[in-house]
């Protein structure tokens, strides 16, 4: 079975999964912790050398705020604790913004925690034009500027895209790095994740052409 180096996680679907189980929209973001460490685990014993988690996008903090603040809890709570594993890891995002936690400041730089081990990427606030450096200029032509730096320069390209939730597009999620990443998606919810989704996509993602747009 042929492993690729950097998986891409979407984890989709935890108020849909919340209202199917009687519960509040915003009860559905907690239940979303345990699945991600037994992916983390799954994916460290199967030899994936990176990770990237869509936390949540600017377009998220428009939402209710008590949604919002259950995110936002449930994003922190997660870098927390794969920080006590033996990553490297980085946060990135929009910084500047007051959606963006302050608790997860001191993890924008990338750092080795344990002994080092697999880059995991957590998109914190994060929208594909603060990645591209969109600032609302406009140049000669009258269009938006770009650049200079991409805002996720340390985040390697990525190889297998896995979406839960049944939404079959990407939400902007790093648009550079997924150009040629196949995309897997799932009908269940992420809160119902279960170790067989992976292994499934990556046996789909073995079986597909790498041709690299030739």
């Amino acid at each position: 079975m042929r492993i690729p180096k950097h998986i891409g996680i979407i984890p989709d679907g935890n108020r849909r999964w919340a209202k199917a189980h009687g519960l509040g929209k915003q009860e559905g973001y907690e239940k979303g912790l345990a699945p991600g460490m037994e992916l983390f685990h799954l994916c460290q014993e199967l030899g994936v050398k990176e990770m990237s988690f869509y936390g949540f996008t600017v377009d998220n903090t428009k939402r209710p705020t008590i949604q919002r603040q259950e995110f936002t809890a449930a994003c922190v709570k997660a870098v927390e604790a794969i920080s006590d594993q033996d990553v490297s890891l980085l946060v990135v995002g929009n910084t500047e913004s007051a959606m963006f936690p302050r608790e997860l400041l001191p993890y924008t730089t990338r750092h080795d925690f344990g002994s080092g081990g697999m880059k995991i990427n957590f998109l914190i606030n994060y929208s594909w034009e603060w990645d591209f450096g969109l600032h609302g200029k406009m140049d000669g032509s009258g269009r938006s500027s770009i650049g200079p730096v991409l805002g996720t320069a340390e985040v390697s390209r990525v190889d297998l895209v896995i979406r839960w939730g049944g939404r079959r597009r990407l939400s902007g999620f790093l648009p550079v790095q997924s150009v040629y990443a196949d995309f897997y998606v799932l009908d269940d919810y992420w809160p119902d994740f279960k170790p067989q989704h992976v292994l499934d996509a990556i046996e789909w993602y073995s079986g597909q052409d790498v041709t690299l747009g030739g």
